[in-house]
């Protein structure tokens, strides 16, 4: 005999009532009265206008969550999540090819980003939150600021290892992903390239072979080459990141591995807890460092913060490195590394080649940090990318090819779409880029002849009918390769 739960000893009218409004906002959904990424009345506005009860009206909302075509923002509501009728497949695992190539990839990237500041140009290329998404107001009153209480205006050189008061932050907010982080454990540096490249410079020597994610950022991969190194590309899940068995097999071949462990650039993955627990493991039984890049990780769309590698880290190996490049002020330049049991060696790699990290914007993103105004705005940003992403997601299935996969990232700034294996995504560029619109190929992430039929775009612009508009143009650019 079956066991009657307490919540099921309730006559059948308000069961009935539910499912009645839950059906009825699913039709809107499949009609598209109710469009990815729009916002839900409130469960007290379906209490009024339904006439019925708040526990019918959050069993409703239960429903729909149930069935993932609505999802619930904390602090925000309820929005709908997805189309039951268009919901495009991923992309697949990466499968790099053993031998590398160096064809076109240089090309391409200088291409790209010698439109970096034509704001002629939709630049769906560019990585970072678009000028409207930032408090670009309260930042220029934290330069007065700075200036104002800074030992001469803060003209004067910091002190090598960076701003106490900022890495007594960055170590503050190391609390979120259950980090165990002091002052003394962080080196601030410009950006978090700068901190990669230093830990790099530190740590390899030329002709060392270091492991990546496949797609990569592309940056990554011109600064090991310049280093003289080799890179091997591992396969790489569009949803869990690295795959677990190519990098441990990788691990006695390498001399360090890079990770973007959450929200990769450009693929968007997030490696679950439990990789990269295991990944630590690894790292401590093979004696290898790993230069975890978590400079998404704040750009989150669930309840709390993912972890990090430097989470399980107990040796030492882990290198985190982060910035507010890609959060709050891309100008700034403000990065940092918490580079373990390699602090000195970090330490002196910045004073060879800076000396000293820049005064001033330090001095404003630790003020910003210090009094929640960061918290704030980080609120405010990842409920803007999520519902960016989802009408990204949208549109892209409306518009585009038959076929298509796209990414579906639970953080970050960017959507991996792969087309159709026909489809250059550099000849899509050129088209592109002639109706003022400006994409980043695939092969860029790469050196190996792979990805030329995917693209990155990024969903940092404020969402508007005209970016609609870019993206049906694009995706009609596309069917006509």
């Amino acid at each position: 005999m079956d066991t009657v739960k307490p919540n099921q000893l309730t006559v059948q009218q308000p069961e009935h009532l539910y499912l009645r409004i839950a059906r009825g906002i699913e039709q809107q959904i499949r009609d598209e009265v109710l469009r990815v990424g729009d916002k839900l009345p409130s469960i007290r506005t379906i209490c009024r206008e339904q006439g019925v009860s708040m526990s019918t009206a959050t069993q409703a909302y239960f429903e729909l969550e149930s069935r993932s075509l609505i999802e619930s923002r904390p602090q925000s509501g309820y929005y709908v999540s997805r189309s039951p009728r268009k919901q495009l497949a991923v992309p697949q695992t990466s499968q790099p090819p053993e031998e590398a190539t160096q064809e076109s990839q240089e090309v391409i990237i200088q291409r790209v980003y010698s439109n970096i500041n034509n704001s002629a140009i939709v630049r769906l290329s560019l990585g970072v939150p678009a000028d409207e998404l930032l408090p670009i107001a309260k930042l220029n009153k934290g330069l007065v600021q700075a200036m104002r209480e800074l030992p001469a205006s803060g003209t004067a050189y910091e002190e090598i290892q960076g701003n106490e008061k900022l890495r007594r932050q960055i170590a503050h907010r190391s609390f979120t992903w259950e980090g165990r982080l002091s002052d003394k454990d962080v080196v601030t540096t410009a950006g978090c390239m700068s901190a990669l490249s230093f830990s790099l410079m530190a740590l390899t020597q030329r002709g060392d072979t270091i492991a990546v994610e496949s797609p990569v950022y592309f940056a990554v991969l011109q600064l090991a080459k310049s280093l003289g190194l080799n890179i091997l590309e591992l396969p790489t899940n569009p949803q869990t990141g690295v795959e677990m068995e190519a990098f441990q097999k990788a691990l006695p071949k390498v001399k360090l591995a890079i990770l973007v462990s959450n929200f990769n650039n450009p693929i968007g993955s997030c490696m679950p807890d439990e990789h990269k627990r295991q990944v630590v493991q690894w790292l401590q039984h093979y004696h290898v460092p790993l230069i975890e890049d978590d400079l998404y990780g704040d750009v989150y769309f669930s309840e709390s913060r993912p972890k990090s590698c430097k989470t399980y880290d107990e040796s030492g190996l882990v290198l985190w490195c982060g910035s507010v490049s890609k959060t709050l002020a891309p100008g700034y330049r403000v990065g940092w590394v918490a580079p373990g049991r390699f602090t000195e060696q970090i330490t002196r790699m910045k004073l060879m080649h800076s000396v000293s990290s820049t005064t001033l914007t330090q001095e404003v993103i630790a003020n910003f940090l210090e009094n929640g105004r960061y918290e704030n705005h980080l609120r405010k940003l990842r409920r803007t990318l999520h519902t960016n992403s989802l009408q990204y997601s949208r549109a892209i299935a409306d518009y585009f090819p038959e076929g298509t996969r796209v990414s579906q990232p639970q953080g970050g700034f960017f959507l991996w779409v792969e087309l159709d294996k026909r489809i250059n995504t550099v000849e899509l560029y050129n088209r592109a880029l002639r109706h003022g619109i400006s994409i980043a190929p695939g092969r860029m992430f790469t050196l190996q002849n792979q990805f030329d039929n995917c693209m990155r775009l990024s969903y940092g612009l404020p969402w508007n009918e005209k970016l609609d508009q870019t993206l049906k143009t694009l995706g009609t650019l596309a069917k006509s390769i």
